[in-house]
């Protein structure tokens, strides 16, 4: 078959992997001028590594973007340094990456909160019946089980984060379960960025006669009538015998307004959260504690909800000595962290750098970077795997993957790669 992919982040790209591998001719459209996707990185003159533009990890667990890497012959690649995670607890940061320093944790005493919380958390561990739990939301089922106290601690100042005053009591508790489950403490890269993964996967892509075509973006698919193909308009028009698109929900009604009114209402019921990461290279190390990811509760008057200094996980020489530090946040696109210049966002940002370290200056600031995306966390309301739209769209020929429907899991490298597969063999039959 001759096969287009919208989208060359790494669902797009395992699936052209897969694709071409069973004899499919295989074309990928990708309207950026790198591939890569939400995982793509920048990257300085006089550094060894890029770094990542929306700050990402791998967790141990993450079977389908190691197996992948395994298959490509660079399992020697991952590296998994240990970093160090810590949470806020009245003005102070306290490591919070194993069982023994959360049951050292003094937020939640020494009493029956700190076993109600061991306790959920077992059982969230064990059990594998996510679809009961997703008939509740977060909200409910952890005031119930676990309590007033250790939810607005522990978990409340997570989903507030995530999904905003908007969402956060409408999340339901099998994404809750779902981070529970699969994530680890142990946390994995790539040798070089993932950016270099992104294009070592291209370049062999390419080499398996895959044609990526970057800065060409795809305006419109559709099935005419009495044809068998889709047609494929970016700046030219060509047909081909099935389409992937690996885009948002939003993105795929605006390609395809031909599909059937159900399957479209479908896709605008998704709702999901974009994201603002502003990302600074800094003379001198912040955390002198050497702590990586620091979670942050918006209750405390942090302008961001996390600050992560990626160069105490992957070393500063790797960066030509430099420190890089990231704040994010996940918003709706209409906030106005969406509208406000790099400047803007630099004075609003950095005087919160002093809370993390008391001797920080502005001039510690080499250079920083910006970056914006309008879909970067969906957000699962109750029953959302009832409503998740089919990867096989009612167009013949045409199918979509993206990570809108990945639940329960979340977003991630990881299930991009899952359900890249899973298309691929759906088109194969």
């Amino acid at each position: 078959m001759k096969i287009a992919i919208i989208g060359a982040g790494f669902g797009g790209m395992a699936a052209a992997y897969d694709l071409r591998k069973a004899g499919h001719e295989v074309t990928i459209y990708e309207s950026a001028d790198y591939v890569g996707g939400l995982a793509s990185g920048f990257k300085e003159p006089h550094w060894d590594w890029s770094a990542e533009k929306f700050y990402h990890h791998w967790f141990a667990s993450d079977k389908h973007m190691l197996g992948l890497i395994e298959e490509l012959g660079w399992k020697d690649k991952v590296l998994f340094p240990r970093p160090y995670t810590v949470m806020y607890h009245a003005g102070k940061f306290y490591p919070f990456d194993s069982i023994l320093k959360a049951l050292l944790f003094p937020g939640l005493g020494f009493g029956i909160n700190k076993i109600r919380f061991g306790l959920v958390g077992v059982f969230l561990r064990l059990t594998n019946n996510w679809k009961a739990l997703e008939n509740y939301t977060v909200d409910e089922w952890l005031r119930k089980w676990a309590g007033d106290k250790v939810y607005e601690m522990m978990w409340q100042p997570l989903v507030v984060g995530k999904f905003g005053e908007r969402y956060y009591k409408q999340v339901n508790m099998a994404w809750m379960w779902a981070r529970l489950k699969a994530r680890t403490t142990r946390l994995g890269t790539f040798e070089g960025g993932f950016q270099k993964f992104a294009d070592m996967f291209a370049d062999r892509l390419r080499g398996m006669g895959v044609e990526i075509r970057l800065q060409t973006p795809v305006t419109r698919l559709e099935r005419e009538a009495g044809s068998s193909q889709v047609s494929v308009r970016s700046e030219t028009t060509e047909m081909y015998d099935q389409a992937l698109v690996t885009l948002s929900p939003e993105a795929l009604t605006r390609l395809v307004p031909s599909l059937p009114e159900k399957y479209l209402h479908g896709l605008r019921s998704m709702k999901s959260m974009g994201a603002v990461v502003m990302a600074v290279a800094l003379k001198y190390q912040l955390s002198e504690e050497g702590y990586y990811w620091y979670n942050l509760p918006k209750s405390a008057g942090y302008p961001f909800l996390a600050l992560v200094e990626h160069t105490n996980y992957v070393s500063p020489e790797r960066f030509g000595g430099e420190h890089i530090v990231y704040m994010g946040d996940y918003l709706e696109p209409e906030h106005e962290f969406f509208r406000l210049s790099q400047e803007e966002l630099l004075e609003h940002f950095l005087p919160a750098l002093k809370k993390f370290n008391p001797k920080f200056k502005r001039d510690w600031v080499r250079k920083a970077w910006l970056f914006r995306t309008a879909y970067a966390q969906p957000v699962p309301l109750v029953n959302h795997s009832q409503n998740i739209p089919d990867i096989t769209t009612p167009l013949e020929g045409l199918y979509f993957a993206s990570m809108s429907q990945v639940h329960p899991w979340d977003r991630g490298t990881n299930f991009a790669v899952e359900i890249g597969r899973r298309a691929a063999r759906l088109m194969m039959g």
